[in-house]
C-alpha cells in the first residue's frame, strides 16, 4: 500500500509532501487508510472532496492511498485524517 500526503497553504505557502510504502500487511496503517478514504473530504458528504472552505492561512491536504485521493483542509480534518497526515509527514520520505 502506498500513501502520499501533500500539504499546501499555510502562512508561508510552503508545500510539503511525503510518501510511505507499506509493504507488509500492517493492520494499523490499513485501518487508518480505510477510515480516511471512507470519511471522504471531511465536509460531511463523503464524496472525497472538501468544499474548499478552510481558514485563512490554513493548510490544505491531498491524501492519496493506492490511487484514491481525498482532499481536505484545516480545520475540517477528522481525527483519522489528522493522524494519517501527521504520521506520513513524520515517517515518510
Amino acid at each position: 500500500m502506498r500513501i502520499r500526503v501533500r500539504r499546501t497553504g499555510g502562512f508561508a505557502g510552503i508545500e510539503r509532501s511525503a510518501e510511505v510504502e507499506v509493504s507488509d500487511p500492517d493492520p494499523e496503517w490499513e485501518s487508518l487508510a480505510a477510515t480516511v478514504l471512507a470519511e471522504g473530504g471531511g465536509d460531511g458528504d463523503g464524496d472525497g472532496n472538501s468544499d474548499g472552505r478552510g481558514v485563512p492561512d490554513g493548510f490544505s491536504y491531498e491524501i492519496t492511498v493506492d490511487g484514491r485521493t481525498v482532499r481536505c483542509c484545516d480545520p475540517h480534518l477528522t481525527d483519522a485524517q489528522r493522524t494519517l497526515v501527521t504520521r506520513v509527514l513524520k515517517e515518510g520520505a
